[in-house]
């Protein structure tokens, strides 16, 4: 083969292997720049009351980050907290920022206070409970972003309100989220 006629091979094959990716690239929507979200707010000035006058606080959306991350403050009032659970895609994160909680991974249950932070693998069960007097206050932060803020917001519409338990069930398996077990009894612990 002629040095001229590979080198043209060379860039012909070149741009056939670099279409795609380009495509790929100009495909996702990752935010172009940075922005600050100031304490007490929301990314998109609109919190979401979930459970019973939980507020949560989207910091950084899966939508800044081609569903790469997903992080929300979630400022809560009640002890308690979600029944144990795990996600298909999803490692979660947990900040304690005020107050206490019980947060259980696997077969542990940390007691976690103001400073301290709980990692949870995905496909591993896992809950939390706030515990104690006054309000606490949760970072949390779900990697990849999945489908955590959409079922978010779909709860804070209502949308489990007229559902069965099977249908709640069906609704979190659609989210990447499957219900093993009940909420952390905070009593007992």
């Amino acid at each position: 083969m002629h040095r001229s006629a590979f080198l043209r091979l060379g860039a012909i094959l070149g741009s056939v292997i670099a279409a795609p990716v380009q495509l790929l690239a100009t495909s996702f929507k990752r935010v172009g720049r940075g922005f600050k979200v100031e304490s007490g707010k929301d990314r998109f000035d609109k919190s979401i009351t979930l459970f019973e006058g939980d507020q949560f606080f989207c910091k950084i959306s899966g939508k800044d980050t081609d569903g790469d991350l997903y992080v929300y403050e979630s400022t809560r009032l009640k002890n308690g907290g979600p029944a144990v659970h795990y996600h298909y895609e999803q490692d979660e994160w947990w900040y304690v920022l005020k107050g206490e909680f019980l947060i259980k991974v696997g077969d542990e249950t940390f007691h976690a206070k103001q400073g301290d932070s709980v990692f949870g693998p995905r496909k591993i069960p896992h809950a939390f409970a706030k515990i104690g007097e006054g309000e606490a206050t949760l970072l949390m932060i779900f990697q990849p972003a999945g489908k955590m803020e959409d079922f978010f917001l779909s709860i804070s519409k209502g949308i489990e309100k007229n559902m069965t338990q099977e249908e709640k069930l069906k609704f979190r398996r659609e989210h990447g989220i499957e219900v093993v077990g009940p909420a952390i009894d905070y009593l007992r612990q």
